[in-house]
């Protein structure tokens, strides 16, 4: 088994469909994992010629502790370019529980124990 199988089993299964990870760091009992989007151009784009020009503002979001360490993923979405018009595109990607920085499934087990 490799880190990358390991990964599928700590992460949540979207984020490895479409994210890479860049970098993980450990200091004062946090992990801290960072993902950049794959650059894979979304299909419902309109007919152009795009060009990947960075990432948004990263985001935070709170994932299920691993052995007394709180876990954070720090998410950055790709940006891209139509060359032809100048207007920029990303993904909206929908990683929260609902009004949350929670990961949907440790937001919906937090749920589940406090009712």
């Amino acid at each position: 088994m490799n880190s990358t199988d390991l990964l599928k089993y700590i992460l949540p299964k979207e984020i490895l469909e479409y994210f890479e990870v860049v970098d993980i760091k450990e200091k004062q009992g946090e992990l801290t994992f960072y993902l950049d989007e794959k650059n894979n151009l979304p299909q419902d784009l309109p007919k152009g010629d795009y060009e990947s020009k960075g990432f948004a503002p990263s985001v935070k979001i709170l994932d299920f502790p691993i052995r007394d360490r709180a876990v954070f993923l720090i998410v950055r979405r790709r940006k891209w370019i139509d060359k032809s018009t100048g207007k920029v595109y990303s993904r909206v990607w929908d990683l929260t529980a609902e009004g949350t920085k929670y990961t949907k499934e440790f937001g919906a087990f937090l749920k589940g124990i406090t009712g």
